[in-house]
């Protein structure tokens, strides 16, 4: 029988909730989702100053596609050993510190740069060490959930804070446009620094009831260290792809859906630059319809009871499909409130995927371990998406933007018949452990 089962009985969680209050009024995840949503739309108002600059200075589709690539290599590269430190580490230790240096490198740094000095080149740089200091960020804050949340509400708890990624993707873009109207790209950056800095005050007054940490730089000689950390990674790794196997075949299709979504997202500036001629404010319209379409998914699955396993992941069948529609729709449209539309509707299919995933993945990932499951997960999605954004922008430059659209939804197209197959062997092998029982 294959070992498809996720039941996760035989897997402590280091919470047991006597009473369970609405999860937002619940202080540490309230606070947690605060801290949450000020850092989103700090993160939406840079993106978009971001992609901006670079296409506004360089004219290349390509090239504002390596700000994307910039932002995924070091988490690809740092994989190994992310997951390690996250279950060594604090984890709200190392949330708060990546809040403050995100503060520096892309808020206060940029204040201290004349306009001549502030390249291209030079943004690259404070990209990639932005994305250096982060890589660790999201692998730990959903490491952090399974012991300030109960068991039954993971999905929920996952959506609620999508919902704040949602919000920032509506509210930040927005803020953005309107001061690179204004002002320019290089003082959005600047004033942005209060969003981080924010978040980081909120994160103070977490508490997590972490469990007992190996050291996190033992004691010992290097080699005897080095020793150490891949035998933890190797835990991590048999964990995932050979104890779990519903894990390995849930980064698939994460995989799949990051290679299609990251391009669409990072080269939805040039798609409404080039396709429906619209300016910086309308371009923030548009990436906030993403967030809208986010928020409204969150919501849903945040409200919703899902069922089981396989019921969840069948939902991934329709979404992955009802999003490939929505992307070839967006071929044949040249007016503004009929392309924000279906960009709500993509944020619609595309914020269903990951809250599901995690949710499964946290319930049947031991604690010691949440942290090592989670940066696997992380590395491979980042993986494909760094080859969708490079293939996609390649796409979009030698052959245009309607051809670009077509493969995005040609992949999503595969992606739903694999999140079939998978619903349906998961469904079987649970059936079977039932008879057994």
């Amino acid at each position: 029988m294959s070992n498809l089962s996720l039941s996760s009985s035989d897997i402590p969680h280091p919470l047991a909730l006597a009473t369970n209050p609405p999860l937002l009024f619940q202080r540490n995840f309230g606070l947690l989702w605060w801290s949450q949503l000020i850092s989103q739309i700090g993160d939406g108002v840079t993106k978009l100053a971001l992609l901006w600059f670079v296409y506004a200075v360089t004219g290349s589709a390509l090239q504002t596609t390596v700000i994307g690539i910039l932002q995924t290599l070091p988490p690809i590269v740092l994989g190994p050993f992310i997951g390690v430190l996250i279950d060594r580490f604090p984890k709200k230790i190392i949330l708060i510190s990546t809040d403050l240096i995100r503060a520096l490198l892309i808020g206060l740094i940029p204040c201290l740069v004349s306009h001549e000095a502030f390249t291209v080149e030079y943004l690259y740089v404070l990209v990639f060490c932005n994305a250096v200091a982060t890589s660790l960020f999201a692998p730990a804050l959903f490491a952090t959930i399974p012991f300030i949340v109960r068991k039954s509400a993971l999905t929920a708890a996952n959506a609620l804070l999508q919902s704040t990624m949602s919000l920032g993707v509506i509210f930040g873009p927005l803020l953005s446009g309107l001061g690179i109207a204004l002002l320019n790209s290089q003082d959005v950056l600047c004033l942005n620094v209060l969003t981080y800095i924010g978040s980081a005050l909120c994160l103070v007054c977490i508490s997590i009831p972490e469990i007992p940490h190996k050291a996190a730089f033992p004691a010992a000689t290097l080699k005897t260290s080095i020793r150490s950390y891949v035998k933890d990674f190797k835990e991590g790794v048999q964990f995932t792809f050979f104890r779990q196997p519903v894990i390995r075949l849930l980064i698939l299709t994460a995989g799949l859906y990051s290679f299609v979504i990251s391009a669409f997202h990072t080269l939805l500036p040039v798609l409404g630059r080039n396709m429906l001629k619209l300016g910086p404010v309308e371009v923030g319209y548009l990436t906030s319809g993403v967030g809208v379409g986010l928020f409204l998914a969150s919501v849903f699955l945040a409200k919703v009871a899902l069922g089981p396993p396989w019921q969840r992941i069948r939902l991934l069948v329709t979404t992955s499909l009802f999003t490939a529609l929505a992307l070839w729709g967006f071929t044949g449209i040249s007016e503004l409130p009929l392309s924000l539309l279906v960009v709500v509707l993509i944020g619609m299919g595309s914020g269903v995927l990951t809250p599901i995933e995690w949710g499964i993945i946290q319930e049947i990932s031991p604690p010691q371990l949440i942290g090592r499951v989670l940066a696997l997960y992380g590395t491979l999605a980042m993986l494909a998406a760094i080859g969708g954004m490079t293939t996609f922008g390649w796409v979009t430059e030698q052959f245009g933007e309607v051809w670009t659209l077509l493969g995005m939804g040609m992949v999503l197209l595969l992606t739903s018949y694999i999140a079939f197959k998978i619903s349906r062997r998961v469904r079987n092998s649970n059936q079977e452990v039932k008879c057994l029982e």
